[in-house]
Protein backbone atom coordinates (compact mmCIF):
# COMPACT_ATOMS: atom_id res chain seq x y z
CA UNK A 1 0.00 0.00 0.00
CA UNK A 2 1.21 3.42 -0.92
CA UNK A 3 0.49 6.18 1.52
CA UNK A 4 0.22 9.51 -1.10
CA UNK A 5 -0.62 11.85 1.68
CA UNK A 6 1.71 15.35 1.62
CA UNK A 7 4.97 15.26 2.32
CA UNK A 8 4.50 16.68 6.12
CA UNK A 9 1.98 14.25 7.26
CA UNK A 10 4.13 11.45 8.37
CA UNK A 11 6.77 14.20 10.00
CA UNK A 12 3.25 15.81 11.52
CA UNK A 13 2.10 12.57 13.17
CA UNK A 14 5.59 12.04 14.30
CA UNK A 15 6.18 15.21 16.31
CA UNK A 16 3.00 14.66 18.18
CA UNK A 17 3.64 11.09 19.20
CA UNK A 18 7.35 12.19 19.93
CA UNK A 19 6.29 14.09 22.99
CA UNK A 20 4.31 10.75 24.28
CA UNK A 21 7.75 8.26 24.51
CA UNK A 22 10.76 8.94 26.52
CA UNK A 23 12.76 7.39 23.49
CA UNK A 24 12.09 8.66 19.90
CA UNK A 25 13.84 10.59 16.98
CA UNK A 26 13.51 12.12 13.71
CA UNK A 27 15.69 12.51 10.93
CA UNK A 28 15.51 14.67 7.89
CA UNK A 29 17.44 15.81 5.18
CA UNK A 30 16.03 18.71 4.14
CA UNK A 31 16.06 20.55 0.53
CA UNK A 32 19.78 20.89 -0.05
CA UNK A 33 21.59 17.98 -1.19
CA UNK A 34 25.22 16.91 -0.44
CA UNK A 35 27.17 14.41 -2.23
CA UNK A 36 27.03 10.57 -1.18
CA UNK A 37 23.85 8.91 -0.72
CA UNK A 38 20.22 9.84 0.27
CA UNK A 39 18.30 7.09 0.88
CA UNK A 40 14.97 9.14 2.58
CA UNK A 41 13.56 12.17 2.90
CA UNK A 42 12.53 11.43 6.52
CA UNK A 43 13.26 8.49 8.96
CA UNK A 44 11.48 8.59 12.08
CA UNK A 45 11.13 6.15 15.10
CA UNK A 46 9.50 6.23 18.54
CA UNK A 47 8.13 3.81 21.45
CA UNK A 48 11.20 1.32 22.58
CA UNK A 49 10.83 -2.55 22.30
CA UNK A 50 14.51 -3.07 23.42
CA UNK A 51 17.63 -0.65 24.36
CA UNK A 52 20.44 -0.23 25.66
CA UNK A 53 22.46 2.65 27.22
CA UNK A 54 26.49 2.40 27.71
CA UNK A 55 27.62 4.53 30.59
CA UNK A 56 31.36 4.33 31.91
CA UNK A 57 33.41 1.67 30.66
CA UNK A 58 32.07 -1.19 28.86
CA UNK A 59 32.29 -3.91 26.41
CA UNK A 60 32.66 -3.05 22.24
CA UNK A 61 31.49 -6.69 22.16
CA UNK A 62 28.16 -5.48 23.66
CA UNK A 63 27.55 -2.85 20.92
CA UNK A 64 27.96 -5.74 18.16
CA UNK A 65 25.86 -8.40 19.87
CA UNK A 66 22.77 -6.04 19.88
CA UNK A 67 23.05 -5.17 16.97
CA UNK A 68 23.42 -8.65 15.97
CA UNK A 69 20.47 -9.59 18.40
CA UNK A 70 17.80 -7.17 16.00
CA UNK A 71 19.16 -8.00 12.72
CA UNK A 72 16.75 -7.35 10.31
CA UNK A 73 14.95 -4.38 12.03
CA UNK A 74 15.65 -0.86 12.49
CA UNK A 75 18.04 0.34 15.18
CA UNK A 76 18.60 4.24 16.26
CA UNK A 77 21.99 5.09 18.17
CA UNK A 78 23.00 8.27 19.68
CA UNK A 79 27.33 8.13 19.85
CA UNK A 80 28.36 11.22 22.74
CA UNK A 81 32.18 12.67 21.78
CA UNK A 82 32.98 11.66 25.24
CA UNK A 83 32.54 7.69 24.15
CA UNK A 84 36.21 8.04 22.69
CA UNK A 85 37.37 7.37 26.76
CA UNK A 86 36.55 3.84 26.14
CA UNK A 87 37.83 3.56 22.65
CA UNK A 88 41.07 5.32 23.30
CA UNK A 89 42.04 4.43 27.49
CA UNK A 90 44.76 8.12 27.43
CA UNK A 91 41.52 9.96 27.02
CA UNK A 92 38.68 11.25 30.20
CA UNK A 93 36.36 13.65 30.77
CA UNK A 94 36.27 15.52 33.74
CA UNK A 95 33.73 18.53 33.08
CA UNK A 96 30.64 19.12 34.07
CA UNK A 97 28.11 17.84 31.95
CA UNK A 98 24.66 20.36 32.21
CA UNK A 99 22.37 17.48 29.60
CA UNK A 100 22.74 14.06 30.72
CA UNK A 101 23.19 11.86 27.75
CA UNK A 102 24.34 8.40 28.01
CA UNK A 103 27.68 8.00 26.17
CA UNK A 104 26.10 5.78 23.92
CA UNK A 105 22.40 4.39 22.91
CA UNK A 106 21.02 1.86 20.78
CA UNK A 107 17.28 1.22 20.36
CA UNK A 108 14.68 -0.82 18.49
CA UNK A 109 11.51 1.77 18.27
CA UNK A 110 8.06 -0.23 17.92
CA UNK A 111 7.25 2.33 14.96
CA UNK A 112 9.35 3.65 12.02
CA UNK A 113 8.28 5.92 9.42
CA UNK A 114 9.53 6.48 6.35
CA UNK A 115 9.41 9.39 3.61
CA UNK A 116 10.95 8.40 -0.11
CA UNK A 117 10.09 9.43 -3.34
CA UNK A 118 7.68 11.80 -1.68
CA UNK A 119 5.43 8.77 -0.54
CA UNK A 120 4.88 8.78 3.55
CA UNK A 121 4.66 4.93 5.10
CA UNK A 122 4.51 4.01 8.84
CA UNK A 123 5.66 0.02 9.74
CA UNK A 124 5.49 -1.31 13.27
CA UNK A 125 8.24 -3.49 14.18
CA UNK A 126 7.80 -6.67 16.32
CA UNK A 127 10.61 -8.06 18.82
CA UNK A 128 9.65 -11.44 18.48
CA UNK A 129 8.99 -11.52 14.40
CA UNK A 130 11.64 -9.94 11.66
CA UNK A 131 8.40 -9.13 9.54
CA UNK A 132 7.86 -5.21 9.69
CA UNK A 133 4.06 -4.25 8.72
CA UNK A 134 3.28 -1.67 7.26
CA UNK A 135 0.15 0.08 8.73
CA UNK A 136 -2.17 3.47 7.84
CA UNK A 137 -0.55 6.92 9.15
CA UNK A 138 -3.56 8.31 11.39
CA UNK A 139 -5.07 12.03 9.74
CA UNK A 140 -4.57 14.85 11.96
CA UNK A 141 -5.67 17.30 9.71
CA UNK A 142 -8.74 17.89 12.27
CA UNK A 143 -6.08 18.97 15.02
CA UNK A 144 -5.34 22.16 15.78
CA UNK A 145 -1.79 23.17 15.27
CA UNK A 146 0.14 23.74 18.80
CA UNK A 147 1.28 27.57 19.36
CA UNK A 148 5.50 27.08 20.32
CA UNK A 149 5.51 30.89 20.96
CA UNK A 150 2.49 31.03 23.13
CA UNK A 151 4.31 27.87 25.21
CA UNK A 152 7.54 28.88 26.16
CA UNK A 153 8.75 31.09 28.43
CA UNK A 154 12.05 33.09 30.67
CA UNK A 155 14.82 32.09 28.29
CA UNK A 156 17.92 33.88 30.34
CA UNK A 157 20.97 33.52 28.36
CA UNK A 158 24.55 33.94 29.53
CA UNK A 159 26.69 36.52 28.65
CA UNK A 160 28.47 35.80 25.63
CA UNK A 161 31.32 37.84 25.85
CA UNK A 162 31.65 35.68 29.69
CA UNK A 163 34.27 33.39 27.53
CA UNK A 164 36.24 35.93 26.13
CA UNK A 165 39.20 35.70 28.86
CA UNK A 166 39.10 32.31 28.65
CA UNK A 167 39.42 31.55 25.06
CA UNK A 168 42.00 34.14 24.43
CA UNK A 169 44.28 32.24 26.79
CA UNK A 170 43.14 28.70 25.62
CA UNK A 171 44.01 29.66 21.98
CA UNK A 172 47.32 31.16 23.08
CA UNK A 173 48.09 27.52 24.92
CA UNK A 174 46.91 25.80 21.39
CA UNK A 175 49.28 28.52 19.42
CA UNK A 176 51.88 27.32 21.30
CA UNK A 177 51.23 23.45 20.78
CA UNK A 178 51.09 24.27 17.22
CA UNK A 179 54.24 26.23 16.95
CA UNK A 180 56.11 23.05 19.41
CA UNK A 181 54.49 20.45 16.68
CA UNK A 182 52.48 18.76 19.41
CA UNK A 183 49.17 19.10 17.03
CA UNK A 184 48.66 20.44 13.36
CA UNK A 185 45.37 21.67 14.05
CA UNK A 186 42.81 21.64 16.41
CA UNK A 187 38.68 21.94 16.82
CA UNK A 188 38.54 24.32 20.26
CA UNK A 189 34.89 24.88 21.52
CA UNK A 190 32.60 27.19 23.82
CA UNK A 191 29.53 26.41 26.12
CA UNK A 192 27.16 29.22 25.11
CA UNK A 193 24.18 27.95 27.61
CA UNK A 194 20.91 29.44 28.93
CA UNK A 195 18.02 28.70 31.07
CA UNK A 196 14.22 28.41 30.82
CA UNK A 197 11.31 26.23 29.66
CA UNK A 198 11.43 25.12 26.09
CA UNK A 199 7.69 23.62 26.39
CA UNK A 200 7.88 21.88 23.15
CA UNK A 201 11.11 21.08 21.67
CA UNK A 202 9.62 19.19 18.73
CA UNK A 203 7.54 21.91 17.36
CA UNK A 204 10.85 24.16 17.71
CA UNK A 205 13.09 21.95 16.13
CA UNK A 206 10.44 21.87 13.46
CA UNK A 207 10.56 25.57 13.10
CA UNK A 208 14.29 25.51 12.75
CA UNK A 209 14.81 22.90 10.14
CA UNK A 210 11.89 24.45 8.20
CA UNK A 211 13.65 27.74 8.09
CA UNK A 212 17.68 25.92 7.34
CA UNK A 213 16.86 22.78 5.38
CA UNK A 214 19.91 21.05 6.56
CA UNK A 215 21.03 17.82 5.00
CA UNK A 216 21.46 16.23 8.51
CA UNK A 217 18.81 17.31 10.98
CA UNK A 218 17.79 15.84 13.74
CA UNK A 219 14.91 15.88 16.71
CA UNK A 220 15.87 13.27 19.46
CA UNK A 221 14.75 12.92 22.83
CA UNK A 222 16.34 10.66 25.30
CA UNK A 223 14.07 11.09 28.72
CA UNK A 224 14.64 14.71 29.61
CA UNK A 225 17.44 15.14 27.44
CA UNK A 226 16.40 16.95 24.17
CA UNK A 227 18.64 17.36 20.73
CA UNK A 228 17.67 19.82 18.06
CA UNK A 229 20.24 19.73 15.42
CA UNK A 230 20.43 21.10 12.20
CA UNK A 231 23.66 19.92 11.16
CA UNK A 232 24.92 20.12 7.59
CA UNK A 233 27.23 17.14 8.14
CA UNK A 234 27.77 13.32 7.64
CA UNK A 235 29.95 11.53 9.97
CA UNK A 236 29.98 7.93 8.23
CA UNK A 237 27.63 6.24 6.18
CA UNK A 238 28.00 2.35 5.13
CA UNK A 239 26.21 1.02 2.00
CA UNK A 240 26.99 -2.86 1.85
CA UNK A 241 30.83 -3.14 1.87
CA UNK A 242 31.36 0.63 1.00
CA UNK A 243 32.30 2.99 3.42
CA UNK A 244 31.69 6.95 3.12
CA UNK A 245 32.71 9.73 5.36
CA UNK A 246 32.61 13.57 4.65
CA UNK A 247 34.30 16.11 6.99
CA UNK A 248 33.27 19.30 6.48
CA UNK A 249 36.24 22.47 6.82
CA UNK A 250 35.25 25.76 5.03
CA UNK A 251 32.22 28.22 5.74
CA UNK A 252 31.29 31.22 3.82
CA UNK A 253 28.13 32.88 4.46
CA UNK A 254 25.52 33.63 1.26
CA UNK A 255 24.16 36.71 -0.34
CA UNK A 256 20.79 37.57 -1.74
CA UNK A 257 22.56 38.73 -4.81
CA UNK A 258 22.90 35.70 -7.16
CA UNK A 259 26.16 36.61 -8.69
CA UNK A 260 27.62 38.11 -5.59
CA UNK A 261 26.88 34.27 -3.81
CA UNK A 262 28.69 32.70 -6.69
CA UNK A 263 31.47 34.92 -6.24
CA UNK A 264 31.46 34.20 -2.75
CA UNK A 265 31.01 30.05 -3.16
CA UNK A 266 33.82 30.63 -5.64
CA UNK A 267 35.92 32.32 -3.20
CA UNK A 268 35.25 29.90 -0.49
CA UNK A 269 36.68 26.93 -2.70
CA UNK A 270 40.04 28.65 -3.62
CA UNK A 271 40.31 29.70 -0.21
CA UNK A 272 44.24 28.31 0.77
CA UNK A 273 43.56 28.73 4.59
CA UNK A 274 40.02 26.72 3.62
CA UNK A 275 41.77 24.44 2.00
CA UNK A 276 44.96 23.49 4.16
CA UNK A 277 42.31 23.38 6.93
CA UNK A 278 40.36 20.65 5.04
CA UNK A 279 43.10 18.77 3.17
CA UNK A 280 44.58 17.89 6.81
CA UNK A 281 41.48 16.36 8.14
CA UNK A 282 40.61 14.47 4.88
CA UNK A 283 44.23 12.83 5.83
CA UNK A 284 42.79 11.60 9.12
CA UNK A 285 39.92 10.57 7.53
CA UNK A 286 42.19 8.51 4.90
CA UNK A 287 44.06 7.39 7.96
CA UNK A 288 40.97 6.52 9.57
CA UNK A 289 39.24 4.45 6.87
CA UNK A 290 42.56 2.67 6.35
CA UNK A 291 42.17 1.00 9.70
CA UNK A 292 39.15 -1.24 8.44
CA UNK A 293 39.82 -0.60 4.79
CA UNK A 294 40.65 -3.40 2.09
CA UNK A 295 44.28 -2.61 0.87
CA UNK A 296 44.20 0.05 -1.64
CA UNK A 297 40.71 0.79 -1.54
CA UNK A 298 40.62 3.94 0.34
CA UNK A 299 40.28 6.95 -1.78
CA UNK A 300 39.51 10.73 -2.09
CA UNK A 301 36.49 10.82 -4.46
CA UNK A 302 35.96 14.59 -4.27
CA UNK A 303 38.43 17.33 -2.75
CA UNK A 304 37.07 20.63 -1.32
CA UNK A 305 33.46 20.47 -3.17
CA UNK A 306 31.80 23.75 -2.69
CA UNK A 307 28.06 23.08 -1.48
CA UNK A 308 25.05 25.77 -1.05
CA UNK A 309 23.26 25.05 1.89
CA UNK A 310 19.89 27.69 2.99
CA UNK A 311 22.51 30.14 4.94
CA UNK A 312 26.09 28.64 4.19
CA UNK A 313 28.77 27.52 1.38
CA UNK A 314 30.43 24.39 2.73
CA UNK A 315 33.35 23.05 1.46
CA UNK A 316 33.03 19.36 1.76
CA UNK A 317 34.95 16.57 1.08
CA UNK A 318 34.53 12.77 0.68
CA UNK A 319 36.45 10.05 1.33
CA UNK A 320 35.35 6.46 0.58
CA UNK A 321 36.98 2.83 1.25
CA UNK A 322 35.90 -0.91 0.73
CA UNK A 323 35.38 -2.50 3.96
CA UNK A 324 37.49 -5.72 5.26
CA UNK A 325 35.08 -8.76 5.04
CA UNK A 326 32.76 -8.67 8.13
CA UNK A 327 33.97 -5.69 9.67
CA UNK A 328 31.74 -5.07 13.20
CA UNK A 329 29.99 -2.11 14.13
CA UNK A 330 31.90 -1.89 17.08
CA UNK A 331 35.14 -2.02 15.00
CA UNK A 332 34.58 0.80 12.85
CA UNK A 333 33.87 3.19 15.55
CA UNK A 334 37.29 2.03 17.28
CA UNK A 335 38.77 3.15 13.95
CA UNK A 336 36.86 6.69 13.01
CA UNK A 337 35.37 7.73 16.63
CA UNK A 338 35.23 10.96 17.21
CA UNK A 339 35.27 12.86 13.47
CA UNK A 340 38.38 14.30 12.70
CA UNK A 341 36.51 17.28 12.15
CA UNK A 342 35.23 17.98 15.47
CA UNK A 343 38.98 16.75 16.98
CA UNK A 344 41.73 17.66 15.21
CA UNK A 345 45.16 16.21 13.96
CA UNK A 346 47.04 14.19 14.98
CA UNK A 347 43.37 12.98 16.66
CA UNK A 348 44.38 11.80 20.17
CA UNK A 349 46.53 14.41 20.94
CA UNK A 350 44.02 17.10 19.58
CA UNK A 351 41.29 14.99 22.33
CA UNK A 352 43.77 15.52 25.14
CA UNK A 353 44.35 19.04 24.86
CA UNK A 354 40.87 19.72 24.03
CA UNK A 355 40.30 18.57 27.77
CA UNK A 356 42.59 20.24 29.03
CA UNK A 357 41.53 23.58 28.15
CA UNK A 358 37.50 23.48 27.48
CA UNK A 359 36.01 23.58 30.30
CA UNK A 360 32.90 21.48 29.36
CA UNK A 361 31.49 18.28 28.57
CA UNK A 362 30.89 18.29 24.92
CA UNK A 363 28.79 15.07 25.76
CA UNK A 364 26.44 14.88 22.50
CA UNK A 365 27.41 17.97 21.23
CA UNK A 366 30.79 16.98 18.62
CA UNK A 367 29.25 13.27 18.73
CA UNK A 368 26.95 11.40 16.39
CA UNK A 369 23.12 10.55 15.88
CA UNK A 370 21.80 7.89 13.05
CA UNK A 371 20.64 4.71 11.95
CA UNK A 372 21.05 1.44 11.55
CA UNK A 373 18.75 -0.89 8.87
CA UNK A 374 17.45 -3.70 8.44
CA UNK A 375 20.09 -4.68 6.10
CA UNK A 376 22.80 -3.58 8.22
CA UNK A 377 23.93 -0.46 6.55
CA UNK A 378 24.35 2.61 8.42
CA UNK A 379 23.87 6.61 8.29
CA UNK A 380 25.77 9.12 11.22
CA UNK A 381 25.69 12.68 11.35
CA UNK A 382 27.75 15.32 13.14
CA UNK A 383 26.22 16.74 15.92
CA UNK A 384 27.00 20.87 15.29
CA UNK A 385 24.48 23.72 14.85
CA UNK A 386 22.97 22.29 17.54
CA UNK A 387 20.47 22.91 20.73
CA UNK A 388 20.59 20.64 23.69
CA UNK A 389 18.20 20.68 26.53
CA UNK A 390 16.91 19.05 29.67
CA UNK A 391 13.65 19.37 30.45
CA UNK A 392 14.13 18.81 33.74
CA UNK A 393 16.76 21.37 34.76
CA UNK A 394 15.65 23.36 32.10
CA UNK A 395 19.42 24.08 31.18
CA UNK A 396 19.99 24.27 27.48
CA UNK A 397 23.16 24.22 25.77
CA UNK A 398 24.05 25.44 22.26
CA UNK A 399 28.23 25.39 22.17
CA UNK A 400 30.19 26.51 18.90
CA UNK A 401 33.65 26.52 17.86
CA UNK A 402 35.96 26.36 14.80
CA UNK A 403 39.13 24.90 13.49
CA UNK A 404 42.40 26.69 15.03
CA UNK A 405 45.47 26.18 12.94
CA UNK A 406 49.23 28.31 12.60
CA UNK A 407 47.74 30.89 11.08
CA UNK A 408 44.22 31.60 13.00
CA UNK A 409 43.26 34.90 14.15
CA UNK A 410 42.36 34.95 18.09
CA UNK A 411 40.34 38.05 17.76
CA UNK A 412 38.89 36.51 14.36
CA UNK A 413 38.66 33.07 15.71
CA UNK A 414 36.40 34.11 18.69
CA UNK A 415 34.24 36.26 16.09
CA UNK A 416 33.65 33.52 14.17
CA UNK A 417 32.72 31.49 17.37
CA UNK A 418 30.15 34.44 18.41
CA UNK A 419 29.03 33.95 14.96
CA UNK A 420 27.75 30.50 14.84
CA UNK A 421 26.37 30.78 18.31
CA UNK A 422 24.47 33.62 17.84
CA UNK A 423 22.28 31.66 14.76
CA UNK A 424 21.04 28.99 17.43
CA UNK A 425 20.65 31.94 20.18
CA UNK A 426 18.37 34.33 17.22
CA UNK A 427 16.48 30.60 17.07
CA UNK A 428 15.50 30.43 20.26
CA UNK A 429 14.88 34.48 20.66
CA UNK A 430 12.28 33.61 17.82
CA UNK A 431 10.19 31.04 19.52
Amino acid sequence: MHNTLNNNSLINYALQEIKKYEHAIILHTGSYRVPGPSHFQALTGWNALDMMDLEMQFSMSQIDEFIEKHRGKWIFSHLSYDLKNNLEKRLKSDHPDPIGFPLMTLFVPEFVGVIKDGKNKLYQQQLTKNTIIEIPIPDLSHQEKSNVKSTTTNLTFQDDFIFQDQYHTALNRIHQHLQQGDIYEINYCLPFQGTGKIADPAEFWWSMQSQNQAPFSTLYRHKNSWLMCCSPERFICKENDKIISQPIKGTSKRDSDTTRDLILKEQLQNNKKEQAENVMIVDLVRNDLGKIAQTGSVQVDELFGAYSLKSVHQLISTVSATLKNNTTFSTILKACFPMGSMTGAPKIRAMEIIEELEFFQRGLYSGSVGYISPEGNFDFNVVIRSILYNSSSEIFLYPAGGAITANSSIEMEFEECLLKAQSMKAALTDI
